[in-house]
């Protein structure tokens, strides 16, 4: 079943700002939160769905590459979110406490997790260099990447093993503490994350000694990206739960991959459609002739009129690169030069001599002519 767009989901325009996107979503999850909705299915399934869709769109790397390739990317072990876990692996409690008191009203306070923070691990960047062939057909891509991975001695806990955690004492495990303020408008009451656990709730007794109680180290993981058709230098594709990993069982970040175009031996790209200059002699271009094309796939056939003119251009359809957004194709468009020889020997000479005064050797080119070179002039500027 084909997944809806993330902004019909939330009921906003696809230029919706930051602001107009956590309004969309605070709206959303408060009529579809399951604490109201007991028992309804279909409710569960739109808060999940809002969930998702802001997970993406609050993400502005996330959202470019969605505002570019839609849901091409998005999912399948590929680019974007999670399948409706949103918030980067935070429990609805979670997702609550990042919006303060909105949901405090409707739902009776911050959760019963008290608002204790998960670590997110950082976002990684590489580069990804890609052929024109790889390009128009999409491809697997193996690359290995240095990151934070979890600690496998102590399963990301950052405990010694058979050591035990301690309630913080700051904060009584809540992860946040509070703090009264008595202003000229009465007494006010402020939360922040707890900085003696850094929100976590708790202590480590006995710290593991291969991570050092942070549950990660550094390693190397090799990582496959399907990359699909149709992407272009500069292009930001995010690749969920891939980037560094959160620290004492927190969740990962995201591998942000940005495409590098190896160029073309022959070919030059112009969007979707790609360019070729070809050679044709004097004589063949006056009696006509078939020349072979370079294209992705290999060689094609074109064919070249009797009296074809320097500077016309033939087209390949559909022998270009793909659309990422639509089922379209571009062209191969083949510049045809005329090449004028440089060193002429005295027969060539004599035999160019006697035709030059010959009238059809004479240059007289008609107005539709003219009219086609000044189109054609205005195209390759």
């Amino acid at each position: 079943m084909a997944k809806r767009d993330f902004y019909e989901i939330l009921e906003i325009q696809k230029g919706a700002n930051a602001d107009e996107i956590k309004k969309a979503y605070r709206k959303m999850a408060i009529k579809f939160h399951p604490d109201k909705n007991p028992g309804d299915k279909a409710a569960e399934e739109k808060f999940k769905e809002a969930a998702e869709a802001y997970e993406i769109l609050s993400n502005p790397e996330k959202k470019q590459s969605y505002d570019q390739f839609g849901h091409a990317g998005m999912g399948n072990g590929g680019f974007g979110g999670r399948g409706g876990q949103g918030f980067g692996g935070m429990n609805m409690d979670d997702i609550f406490s990042q919006f303060g008191d909105v949901f405090g009203g409707h739902f009776g306070g911050g959760g019963g997790r008290g608002g204790r923070r998960v670590n997110r691990g950082s976002n990684l960047r590489v580069k990804v260099k890609m052929t024109l062939e790889e390009i128009a057909n999409g491809v697997e891509k193996k690359i290995k990447v240095n990151k934070y991975v979890s600690c496998k001695t102590c399963s990301g806990s950052g405990a010694k093993n058979g050591s035990a955690f301690n309630s913080c004492s700051t904060c009584k495990g809540s992860g946040q503490v509070s703090r009264i303020t008595n202003t000229i408008l009465g007494a006010m009451q402020t939360t922040s994350t707890c900085p003696s656990c850094s929100g976590e709730g708790k202590t480590i007794t006995d710290k593991c000694h291969s991570c050092h109680g942070d549950g990660i180290v550094r390693d190397e993981e090799v990582i496959s990206i399907n990359i699909p058709g149709g992407v272009s230098e500069g292009m930001q594709l995010s690749v969920g739960g891939k980037g560094n990993m959160g620290a004492r069982g927190g969740v990962a970040g995201d591998l942000i991959v940005v495409i590098e175009e190896v160029e073309h031996e022959h070919l030059k790209r112009d969007g979707m459609n790609l360019f070729y200059d070809h050679f044709v002699s004097y004589s063949d271009a006056a009696l006509g002739t078939q020349i072979e094309v370079p294209t992705i796939d290999g060689k094609a056939k074109i064919k070249v009129d009797p009296g074809t003119q320097s500077g016309k251009v033939l087209r390949l359809k559909g022998k270009g690169l793909p659309d990422i957004n639509t089922y379209g194709r571009g062209d191969i468009l083949v510049n045809i030069n005329v090449w004028t020889p440089q060193h002429l020997t005295k027969e060539e000479k004599k035999i160019l001599e006697d035709l030059s005064d010959a009238h059809n050797f004479k240059p007289n080119p008609s107005k539709k002519d003219k009219g086609f070179f000044e189109r054609m002039k205005q195209y390759f500027e």
